[in-house]
């Protein structure tokens, strides 16, 4: 939020301090996209305890009954982090599955490229929002409503489909192709989960890309 002082004729003077102030009024929905991105922005700082409401007012500079305006609750805050997890990489994640449509003699390769890019996306996301990685890991939900860690459970779930979904023409040579590409999936997964783990618990420190193509080229050989 700026201030800003009304416009001054030319021909008058006015004393700074006797000037009125106008604030600027948020645009429809503004206000939330602010109040999501304090949120994210406090959830960066390590080894940041759990955030309350009166701490993201002081600063937004605003009360908690402004916050309460926009949010019914805290959780429905974690929910709109949720939902820009969500949009943001499930968008992707189609335009990855559904951007090659392989010939049956490269169908292997190309889901085998797919599941790569996949969790390359997550970790590279993760990477960019370190603060959105603190909920994608549940740390900043433990003590938020269980159903937050459900929908971030329900995201990897997700993951772990989709992967799956790329990597069964590979597996189709295995005497068990469906156990298979379910295995693979998971390890995929519970890889891109901890890399998330490790960069939130270092304080950001250890980034989830590191080795990011070797360790896909071992686990996807």
């Amino acid at each position: 939020m700026s201030d800003t002082s009304p416009l001054i004729d030319s021909a008058d003077t006015v004393d700074a301090d006797e000037a009125p102030v106008t604030r600027k009024r948020p645009k429809p929905g503004e206000r939330r996209v602010q109040i999501l991105q304090a949120l994210a922005a406090m959830l960066e700082q390590p080894g940041a305890e759990r955030i309350t409401t009166a701490a993201l007012a002081a600063r937004l500079s605003v009360s908690e009954a402004a916050l309460y305006r926009h949010f019914a609750s805290k959780a429905q805050m974690f929910e709109g982090l949720i939902d820009f997890i969500e949009q943001s990489i499930f968008t992707l994640v189609q335009q990855i599955v559904g951007r090659d449509v392989p010939p049956p003699d490269q169908s292997v390769e190309v889901g085998l490229r797919q599941a790569g890019r996949i969790v390359a996306l997550v970790l590279q996301f993760g990477e960019r929002n370190p603060g959105m990685v603190r909920v994608m890991v549940g740390d900043a939900l433990v003590f938020e409503n269980e159903r937050l860690q459900q929908r971030m459970n329900q995201f990897f779930d997700r993951i772990e489909s989709s992967l799956r979904q790329c990597l069964r023409p590979a597996s189709q040579s295995s005497e068990t192709p469906t156990v298979q590409a379910q295995v693979q999936a998971s390890m995929l997964t519970s890889f891109a989960l901890g890399r998330l783990q490790r960069f939130a618990r270092s304080g950001f420190r250890r980034m989830p890309t590191e080795h990011m193509e070797a360790s896909l080229a071992l686990m996807l050989h």
